[in-house]
Protein backbone atom coordinates (compact mmCIF):
# COMPACT_ATOMS: atom_id res chain seq x y z
CA UNK A 1 0.00 0.00 0.00
CA UNK A 2 1.23 3.43 -0.91
CA UNK A 3 1.24 6.50 1.35
CA UNK A 4 0.28 9.49 0.03
CA UNK A 5 3.19 12.21 -0.15
CA UNK A 6 1.50 15.82 1.18
CA UNK A 7 1.20 17.95 -1.90
CA UNK A 8 3.60 20.85 -1.90
CA UNK A 9 2.62 24.10 -2.78
CA UNK A 10 4.67 26.26 -5.05
CA UNK A 11 3.99 29.47 -2.96
CA UNK A 12 7.29 30.40 -0.99
CA UNK A 13 6.40 31.61 2.61
CA UNK A 14 7.43 34.66 3.41
CA UNK A 15 7.09 38.98 2.82
CA UNK A 16 7.73 40.07 -0.65
CA UNK A 17 9.70 43.61 -1.40
CA UNK A 18 6.60 45.44 -1.47
CA UNK A 19 4.74 44.27 1.91
CA UNK A 20 8.17 45.10 3.57
CA UNK A 21 8.12 48.64 1.93
CA UNK A 22 4.66 49.22 3.34
CA UNK A 23 5.58 48.07 6.67
CA UNK A 24 8.76 50.62 6.93
CA UNK A 25 6.90 53.10 5.90
CA UNK A 26 3.75 52.67 8.08
CA UNK A 27 6.07 52.43 11.29
CA UNK A 28 8.15 55.60 10.10
CA UNK A 29 4.77 57.58 9.79
CA UNK A 30 3.87 56.49 13.44
CA UNK A 31 7.39 57.52 14.56
CA UNK A 32 6.84 60.90 13.15
CA UNK A 33 3.70 61.65 14.76
CA UNK A 34 5.10 60.38 18.21
CA UNK A 35 8.12 62.98 17.90
CA UNK A 36 5.57 65.75 16.93
CA UNK A 37 2.80 64.96 19.67
CA UNK A 38 6.02 64.88 22.17
CA UNK A 39 7.63 68.14 20.85
CA UNK A 40 4.05 69.59 21.76
CA UNK A 41 3.93 68.25 25.42
CA UNK A 42 7.23 69.40 25.90
CA UNK A 43 6.49 72.85 25.06
CA UNK A 44 2.89 72.71 26.90
CA UNK A 45 4.99 71.58 29.92
CA UNK A 46 7.54 74.66 29.61
CA UNK A 47 4.91 77.31 29.30
CA UNK A 48 2.83 75.78 32.32
CA UNK A 49 5.98 75.58 34.64
CA UNK A 50 7.00 79.23 33.38
CA UNK A 51 3.35 80.25 34.32
CA UNK A 52 3.62 78.69 37.55
CA UNK A 53 6.64 79.97 38.75
CA UNK A 54 5.24 83.38 37.91
CA UNK A 55 1.80 82.78 39.73
CA UNK A 56 4.27 81.63 43.25
CA UNK A 57 6.32 84.66 42.97
CA UNK A 58 3.47 86.74 42.46
CA UNK A 59 1.34 84.79 45.38
CA UNK A 60 4.23 85.46 47.85
CA UNK A 61 4.25 89.01 46.92
CA UNK A 62 0.49 89.64 47.50
CA UNK A 63 0.62 87.55 50.73
CA UNK A 64 3.61 89.86 51.95
CA UNK A 65 2.14 92.66 50.99
CA UNK A 66 -0.82 91.82 52.97
CA UNK A 67 0.46 90.82 55.61
CA UNK A 68 2.33 93.83 56.49
CA UNK A 69 0.25 96.39 55.51
CA UNK A 70 1.66 98.00 52.77
CA UNK A 71 -0.35 99.64 49.81
CA UNK A 72 0.13 99.23 45.98
CA UNK A 73 2.78 101.14 44.70
CA UNK A 74 4.56 101.33 47.89
CA UNK A 75 7.96 100.17 49.08
CA UNK A 76 8.73 98.58 52.18
CA UNK A 77 10.21 99.36 54.85
CA UNK A 78 14.33 99.46 54.85
CA UNK A 79 15.35 95.99 56.68
CA UNK A 80 18.96 95.06 56.56
CA UNK A 81 19.79 98.19 54.29
CA UNK A 82 17.99 97.01 51.32
CA UNK A 83 14.18 97.90 50.04
CA UNK A 84 14.30 94.76 47.75
CA UNK A 85 11.06 92.89 48.14
CA UNK A 86 12.69 89.92 46.95
CA UNK A 87 15.64 89.97 49.53
CA UNK A 88 12.84 90.60 52.63
CA UNK A 89 10.63 87.41 51.32
CA UNK A 90 13.58 85.26 51.56
CA UNK A 91 14.46 86.71 54.93
CA UNK A 92 10.98 85.76 56.72
CA UNK A 93 10.63 82.44 54.51
CA UNK A 94 8.46 83.33 51.58
CA UNK A 95 10.08 82.29 48.54
CA UNK A 96 13.03 79.99 48.10
CA UNK A 97 16.89 81.23 46.69
CA UNK A 98 15.47 79.91 43.30
CA UNK A 99 12.69 82.05 43.12
CA UNK A 100 14.83 85.15 44.34
CA UNK A 101 17.14 84.33 41.21
CA UNK A 102 14.37 84.27 38.98
CA UNK A 103 13.31 87.55 40.24
CA UNK A 104 16.67 89.06 40.39
CA UNK A 105 16.98 87.79 36.57
CA UNK A 106 19.64 85.28 36.95
CA UNK A 107 17.63 81.97 36.28
CA UNK A 108 15.99 81.67 32.85
CA UNK A 109 12.37 79.91 32.39
CA UNK A 110 12.25 75.90 31.01
CA UNK A 111 11.20 77.25 27.35
CA UNK A 112 14.43 79.91 27.37
CA UNK A 113 12.83 83.05 28.34
CA UNK A 114 14.27 85.30 30.73
CA UNK A 115 12.22 86.72 33.84
CA UNK A 116 12.36 90.34 34.59
CA UNK A 117 11.34 92.36 37.12
CA UNK A 118 10.55 96.06 36.83
CA UNK A 119 10.32 97.57 39.98
CA UNK A 120 12.30 95.50 42.74
CA UNK A 121 11.38 97.79 45.53
CA UNK A 122 7.85 98.40 44.90
CA UNK A 123 4.58 96.37 45.25
CA UNK A 124 2.92 96.38 42.19
CA UNK A 125 -0.53 97.13 41.47
CA UNK A 126 -3.78 95.18 41.25
CA UNK A 127 -3.65 93.39 38.08
CA UNK A 128 -0.15 93.95 37.44
CA UNK A 129 2.96 90.75 37.42
CA UNK A 130 5.43 91.25 40.27
CA UNK A 131 8.12 89.40 37.08
CA UNK A 132 7.28 88.89 33.88
CA UNK A 133 8.92 86.56 31.52
CA UNK A 134 10.55 87.71 27.87
CA UNK A 135 8.45 85.32 26.24
CA UNK A 136 4.54 86.26 27.58
CA UNK A 137 4.42 87.91 24.30
CA UNK A 138 5.23 85.37 21.88
CA UNK A 139 3.44 82.41 21.10
CA UNK A 140 5.66 80.21 22.96
CA UNK A 141 3.78 81.43 26.74
CA UNK A 142 1.17 83.63 25.68
CA UNK A 143 -0.61 84.00 28.82
CA UNK A 144 -4.11 84.89 29.51
CA UNK A 145 -4.98 88.04 30.89
CA UNK A 146 -3.44 89.03 34.21
CA UNK A 147 -6.45 91.06 35.71
CA UNK A 148 -6.82 88.86 38.79
CA UNK A 149 -3.49 88.29 39.43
Amino acid sequence: MKTASPQRSSAKSGMTLLELTVVIAVLLALTCILFLGARAWKSGADRTACIMNIRNVQTAVRSYQNLYGYNAGSMPYAEGGTQDIGVHMLAKGYISETQLSRIQGGETCQGGGTYDCDHKDTFPPVGQLYITCSLSSTKKHEMSPDVEW
